[in-house]
């Protein structure tokens, strides 16, 4: 009988010498092997060199350029719209904007305000040693104040901040106090109908020209009940329609007619369409053709007097 091949034994013989442990693997710490978490490890501390003085300069010159780059478009801004630089091109300011730099209607203007509060801080404040703001957010809050109540409103945002340069929200509650420091007695009274203002209130944003009934009076705001529901503003987001008291009573009575259908939670969208058209009316009486619309609505969901 032939003898069987070796290479099986050759097999077998490479398969035990892979699986047997190298030479010098008997004189190791099995233990470290069993626990790798027990291990210590040697890291060599790395030494970082200070700044020299004049690497802080550098540093704090490019900071500055940073901190205040928004703030130099909006002044490139002002150049391109008083010059008309942009007239070869384009009909409007607007238009070139949006086309050239990609910018909405509203921000090459809150951009050009922003860099006129700027460089009125910067008047004010050192710019070596103060806090000075870093984006356009930060003193959007504040231009619609007086240069002096400007750096008044910054100067108290970044004692709040810490010496930290403040959030817009810590900047807008600053600019808040002022306001209501230095305005005229609230003259608004119960009853009268008023108009939405929505300024710079992104809360109130579509509600704009939406007008409500004062049903209540504090110091600084007032309480409206409108087509929507019912808020409390600030009274610089109000504005009397001037109504005579007659036809306070009767914007009062579609008020009236108004909130019992909004509460009604089957009310579909058409009728709501309709609600919101009533709810920002320009005077104080529906037509004809209005007040049949309102009708058939209470009727259709069983809401009449």
């Amino acid at each position: 009988m032939a003898k069987p091949s070796s290479n099986r034994n050759k097999a077998t013989s490479a398969a035990e010498s892979d699986s047997k442990p190298p030479a010098n693997f008997a004189n190791k710490d099995i233990s470290l092997q069993e626990n790798p978490g027990s291990a210590t490890i040697t890291v060599s501390a790395v030494e970082i060199p200070e700044l020299t003085e004049e690497e802080q300069s550098d540093r704090l010159h490019l900071e500055r350029r940073v901190e205040r780059a928004v703030f130099e478009a909006g002044k490139a801004l002002m150049e391109l719209r008083d010059r008309r630089l942009y007239r070869s091109t384009h009909k409007t300011f607007e238009e070139y904007c949006k086309e050239r730099f990609g910018y909405s209607r509203r921000q090459p203007y809150l951009l050009m305000d922003a860099a006129v509060v700027f460089d009125n801080l910067l008047e004010k404040c050192d710019p070596l040693d103060q806090v000075l703001p870093t984006n356009e957010r930060q003193v959007r809050p504040m231009t619609k104040l007086e240069p002096q109540e400007q750096q008044e409103v910054w100067l108290r945002a970044v004692e709040l901040a810490g010496g930290k340069v403040p959030t817009g929200r810590i900047v807008k509650d600053v600019v808040q106090r002022i306001m209501e420091r230095t305005k005229v007695p609230n003259t608004y009274q119960i009853g009268e109908v008023c108009q939405i203002v929505v300024k710079d209130n992104p809360e109130l944003r579509g509600k704009g020209g939406c007008w409500g009934i004062v049903n209540h009076v504090g110091e600084f705001s007032c309480t409206v009940t409108t087509w929507y529901g019912e808020y409390t503003l600030r009274i610089d987001h109000l504005k009397s329609l001037n109504y005579l008291e007659s036809e306070c009573q009767q914007m009062q009575q579609i008020s009236d007619r108004i909130s019992r259908l909004r509460e009604n939670e089957k009310l579909e969208e058409a009728a709501r369409a309709v609600l919101k058209y009533l709810g920002e009316l320009k005077r104080p009486y529906l037509t004809e053709v209005e007040e049949k619309l309102l009708s058939v609505i209470e009727q259709e969901y069983g809401v009449t007097d």
